[in-house]
């Protein structure tokens, strides 16, 4: 059985980068349709990141599905290049926010279709509203509960780890209900943000790899999508006031110092060309198998 669970490492095409963060997300916002309300999801993927891995891994006329779709950064780009956009979220909220983008887009003069659904359609739904099979990709960005623990594990780090693997069962049960969705062949493409745990940064790329992995997902690529201006060889990283204040605090209180978070990685997979629909038959490795974690001092 050993043998059957890959580490928590990619297996596949060597390490890519993604010049992604050559402008700062407050003028990506600018310079797109968006509602100013937009901002207001801190877990929303950079528009820069989105339209990148549109532009890559889908053709104009193709469909792009966001099942955490938030405020709808990735359903505006994807209907600006030409591509139909459909979202999911179960927060109020931000599909409010989220439809509001899309009929600022459609206003921009966007013509491909686009919706936002208020909850997973399940397989009756899904036939008879033609999307079984339909999209060509899965774009969107991991957001595991970790932050209301970070703070809270002890010396080992075992109160982050079930965390963790919590968030890891969560991300296969959410790509698992979407599997009908996609079709034979086409990309599922996740990206995660950087976290840490006190000086530990956690290990979630290795966890979305498992949960892709236990699904029967094809690794494609793993990606570093930046999110500072790349000058030459020299990156330069923004961060916001608050950040800055927050790893200076860091700084002071445990005498080491942090790095601001300068990208944000990208898993990249591709669902088997002989069917989509036992794609995630296989239940995802348990939680013992998910608890190795890197200690780093900067990311």
């Amino acid at each position: 059985m050993a043998d059957q669970v890959p580490p928590l490492c990619w297996v596949g095409p060597p390490l890519s980068v993604w010049a992604t963060g050559q402008h700062d997300e407050s003028l990506q916002l600018a310079r797109g349709p968006y509602v100013r309300a937009t901002v207001q999801d801190t877990a929303r993927m950079p528009p820069a990141i989105a339209g990148y891995a549109i532009a890559t891994y889908t053709r104009p006329g193709d469909t792009v599905l966001d099942p955490e779709c938030g405020t709808g950064t990735v359903l505006v780009e994807a209907l600006r290049a030409g591509r139909h956009a459909i979202g999911i979220t179960r927060h109020h909220r931000w599909r409010a926010i989220a439809r509001a983008n899309i009929t600022a887009t459609k206003r921009d003069g966007a013509v491909p279709d686009g919706m936002v659904l208020e909850s997973p359609p399940d397989a009756t739904a899904t036939r008879r509203a033609g999307l079984a099979s339909h999209s060509d990709l899965l774009l969107t960005t991991w957001r595991p509960p970790l932050r209301s623990c970070v703070h809270s594990a002890d010396e080992f780090g075992t109160g982050t780890a079930a965390k963790e693997a919590a968030a890891t069962d969560r991300l296969h049960a959410l790509l698992a209900s979407f599997q009908a969705l996609i079709r034979p062949g086409g990309h599922v493409i996740v990206v995660v943000p950087r976290y840490r745990s006190g000086d530990v940064l956690l290990d979630l790329p290795g966890h979305v790899v498992r949960a892709g992995w236990a699904g029967g997902l094809l690794p494609v690529e793993r990606c570093v999508a930046l999110l500072g201006e790349l000058r030459g060889s020299h990156l330069v990283a923004r961060a916001s006031v608050a950040q800055r204040r927050s790893v200076a605090r860091h700084g002071r209180a445990h005498g080491k110092p942090i790095m601001l978070t300068a990208h944000q990685d990208v898993l990249i997979f591709q669902t088997p060309r002989r069917t989509a629909a036992g794609a995630f038959s296989v239940p995802p490795p348990g939680p013992s198998t998910l608890r190795r974690r890197e200690r780093v001092a900067v990311s």
